[in-house]
């Protein structure tokens, strides 16, 4: 596809601007309380500010961060930690489309020394680029022990690492873009003016469904966590998926595709979705809809077919072999290593009595009863 011009936003959903909290202390994120963290749901009020990351300093070089603040127009982003996936190339990059996207990965020391080792980069430059990707070195030690919540940071504060660009695509690692981004962009944000585009999940419709899975294939070992963060959803508010959700034919989406406009909304429920996933894990389908719900102003999301999402991208597995975690007693935000912590008790009892706050949401989604939503 040829492109030719930059692109232009269509006209701005929201008035007011978004203004970020700004703070020092002992993480990244701000261990804020579950109550604090609601109350900044609705951001209808002039002048309200979010907590949204950077409590502690993003560590990247200087030079990486200046070529951040350039980058104006779009931005497609990814990140590999731990060596975890291969770098793919996009296809299908219009001849103007360099000129008016910039592609950034952040990557850590790990994954540095295994590009090193294939002879993909020198250990003796100071700036790395392996074709279009320009690759981030971000030094994990001063973040997250767990890689995934470091993948978090740019996956949902993209709008603040690139404060002058004016749309992103997050693209996970396993995926290989095969579609010109500002066709993409276009087509999925852009003509049907909306804050976001996300795709369906292939298989789930309700939270809980992707919440149990999340259990069951072992893809965050603290059980009995995710089933007290459900229950915190749960007693403020969420409900499963129903018609009177629609246009939304979904709660759960597949996050490894994210398009954002750069403007309040978006920003708005990035910054809230990255709050949740700092409360609790990096599993960002599980606070999704909630955050989506209950967010004010609402955003406008185009959560198109997962059939699109099979044109646009080619996933492939990732990398192999193991990669030696850490044990340490203090590492925040790691599942716990080895065996499965179950929950306790179940979902439909607290304290031994029925009934659970879940409850009514399990029963709704099991047809049970009808919801009043």
């Amino acid at each position: 596809m040829e492109n030719t011009n930059m692109l232009s936003p269509p006209p701005v959903l929201h008035a007011l601007p978004l203004f970020i909290f700004q703070g020092n202390g002992d993480s990244f994120g701000g261990n804020f309380t579950t109550s604090v963290r609601f109350s900044y749901f609705d951001n209808q009020t002039d002048g309200k500010e979010v907590p949204c990351g950077f409590f502690k300093k993003f560590p990247i070089s200087d030079s990486d961060g200046n070529a951040m603040e350039k980058c104006d127009n779009a931005v497609v982003v990814s990140a590999i930690f731990n060596d975890h996936d291969k770098i793919r190339q996009p296809k299908g990059l219009g001849s103007k489309t360099l000129e008016n996207v910039c592609f950034f990965m952040f990557v850590d020391d790990v994954t540095l020394k295994g590009l090193e080792h294939h002879g993909l980069i020198s250990s003796n430059s100071k700036e790395y680029k392996i074709g279009v990707w320009r690759l981030v070195k971000v030094a994990k030690e001063d973040l997250y022990e767990n890689a995934a919540m470091n993948g978090i940071i740019p996956k949902y504060l993209v709008h603040r690492l690139f404060p002058n660009s004016k749309f992103s695509i997050w693209i996970d690692a396993k995926l290989q873009l095969v579609v010109d981004p500002l066709l993409l962009i276009h087509s999925l944000v852009i003509s049907v003016n909306v804050d976001m585009a996300i795709s369906n999940h292939p298989y789930y419709v309700h939270t809980m469904e992707e919440a149990m899975a999340t259990a069951r294939w072992k893809k965050w070992l603290d059980v009995n966590a995710l089933k007290v963060q459900m229950e915190t959803y749960c007693e403020h508010g969420l409900q499963p998926w129903s018609p009177s959700k629609k246009p939304y034919v979904s709660d759960v989406p597949d996050s490894a595709l994210i398009l954002r406009k750069h403007e309040l909304g978006s920003n708005l429920f990035s910054c809230l979705m990255f709050n949740e996933l700092d409360a609790f894990n990096p599993r960002d389908q599980l606070p999704f809809a909630f955050v989506r719900d209950k967010m004010k102003p609402n955003l406008k999301i185009n959560m198109f077919d997962v059939e699109v999402f099979e044109q646009v991208t080619v996933e492939y597995r990732h990398n192999l072999k193991h990669i030696e975690g850490t044990t340490s007693s203090t590492a925040k935000k790691v599942s716990p290593p080895g065996r499965t912590k179950r929950a306790h008790p179940d979902l439909f009892y607290v304290n031994g009595s029925c009934c659970g706050r879940c409850q009514n949401y399990l029963s709704v989604m099991w047809g049970e009863e009808e919801s009043n939503d």
